[in-house]
């Protein structure tokens, strides 16, 4: 009993303020190097024969690659890749899906099994298949295709978690002393819907942009995401397995971020959420 009342006391909010606050440091570290990084690195595509393979040092933090360019400037740039597209991905994920929710729960009827129905069709296809399907209608290695692909597949999360959550609160008697009140939509979006949703969708924001991150890097790993020579951080690890005994700094700089990357963002899941 006295372990269970020091943990009533003591709470786990703290754990979770520390861990969000180190995880917010953590991403902004690497925010600065995916955004500073490019300025002051060399060029990421520039070849130098003569550098082949160089070990770390004060002028290459991370080395340089089989082609001698600078494995620091690539990782940088390929963070920034990475970041920015997940970023627009989950951004265009969490409008459709929010609006698309909202919708489904409060007009129901026709509205909710139009949506479910496309929802369901979406599930039911593994989201890899769909972001190579995009893919493959586009050119090799289009960043815009996928865009489209990885927005496509994390929509329905966002439309079945506000769906579920937005009937919930639509229904409850507070939604329905408004609506006696006729205090209209406006009210309810910013004084029931937004409060309850915004926990979540920053829960799922934070994992959507894991999913997207790995999801490139999955693409890149198996050469059917981007191409060379554009960095990418899974291409760089496919790159570099033919050199990681003479060369390990190759390799393990874009698994070192992916890592760092994932960790940091699944921190930053909102405290609400682990109640």
């Amino acid at each position: 009993m006295s372990m269970v009342m020091l943990e009533q006391t003591l709470g786990s909010r703290p754990v979770r303020s520390w861990t969000r606050i180190a995880s917010l440091a953590g991403l902004g570290l690497i925010i600065a190097f995916a955004l500073i990084g490019p300025v002051v690195l060399p060029d990421p595509a520039a070849q130098d024969l003569a550098r082949y393979l160089q070990p770390p040092s004060v002028a290459d933090p991370l080395g340089t690659d089989d082609f001698g360019r600078s494995v620091a400037s690539r990782v940088a740039h390929a963070t920034r890749v990475s970041l920015l597209l997940a970023a627009v991905c989950v951004a265009t994920a969490l409008v459709l899906g929010c609006v698309a929710g909202v919708l489904s729960a409060w007009f129901g009827g026709w509205v909710d099994a139009v949506l479910r129905s496309i929802s369901e069709a979406f599930v039911a296809i593994p989201a890899l298949l769909v972001v190579l399907l995009v893919s493959a209608l586009a050119a090799p290695g289009s960043m815009i295709a996928l865009y489209v692909g990885l927005a496509l597949v994390q929509w329905v999360e966002f439309f079945r978690v506000v769906r579920a959550r937005s009937a919930l609160i639509l229904g409850s008697p507070a939604v329905e002393a408004a609506g006696l009140l006729q205090l209209g939509w406006a009210h309810v979006v910013r004084r029931h819907l937004w409060p309850a949703l915004r926990p979540l969708l920053v829960t799922l924001s934070s994992l959507g942009m894991v999913t997207s991150i790995l999801a490139m890097s999955t693409l890149g790993f198996v050469k059917v995401g981007l191409q060379p020579p554009r960095a990418e951080l899974g291409l760089m690890i496919t790159e570099s397995f033919p050199f990681y005994d003479a060369a390990p700094w190759m390799p393990l700089a874009p698994i070192a971020v992916l890592f760092c990357l994932t960790i940091c963002l699944l921190g930053l899941r909102s405290p609400q959420e682990g109640r």
